[in-house]
């Protein structure tokens, strides 16, 4: 073999980076075509209209673990969960508090942004009522009470990305087993 093709040992580094920038911005390039339409535009993310759910029913909640030290308990009405076509995950919230206050709260994640929004609140008979804050807000991952970043983080998304179907998500919740514990089983 003719030695006088090889690489030196002094270019042997140099080559990995050059060929590692190369591939870096070939990915790159990639993601930037993919979110772009036909017309070569950005896609413009476009959020559809939200349809409120039937009042949640006892036998239909799911709860879900929040951590140590939250103060309330939360649960999921399994029916009005739902993946919606624009990406926002729906659905029913419901908290108890330890004197037994209930809120009730139609709400939707949004894992490509790490955003949540409300968009109804319940009322005790059964009907809801418009949120005044029907925008969307980061999810903060506080300690206390942290029932969006809970769904975010161990049930719902990972990487900015939905993971799984409405079904993987209630059983996630319904076993306690997290996004992480199934990453760590693979």
């Amino acid at each position: 073999m003719n030695k006088s093709f090889l690489p030196s040992r002094k270019l042997m580094p140099a080559l990995l980076t050059a060929a590692l920038l190369t591939v870096a911005q070939i990915a790159s390039a990639q993601q930037l075509e993919y979110n772009k339409g036909f017309d070569d535009e950005p896609k413009e993310w476009i959020e559809l209209q939200a349809e409120l759910p039937p009042a949640p029913k006892a036998e239909n909640l799911q709860p879900f673990y929040v951590g140590p030290t939250a103060t309330q308990e939360f649960a999921i009405d399994t029916k009005s969960l739902a993946i919606g076509k624009d990406g926002v995950i729906r659905y029913t919230l419901v908290a108890v508090s330890q004197g037994g206050a209930k809120n009730i709260s139609y709400e939707g994640i949004r894992c490509a942004s790490f955003e949540k929004k409300i968009y109804a609140l319940g009322r005790d008979d059964g009907t809801w009522a418009p949120s005044r804050r029907n925008q969307w807000e980061p999810i903060v991952r506080s300690k206390v009470n942290r029932q969006h970043a809970a769904l975010a983080q161990d049930y719902f998304c990972s990487n900015l990305t939905i993971v799984g179907n409405e079904k993987d998500m209630l059983q996630r919740m319904k076993y306690r087993r997290t996004l992480t514990d199934d990453l760590l089983r693979e």
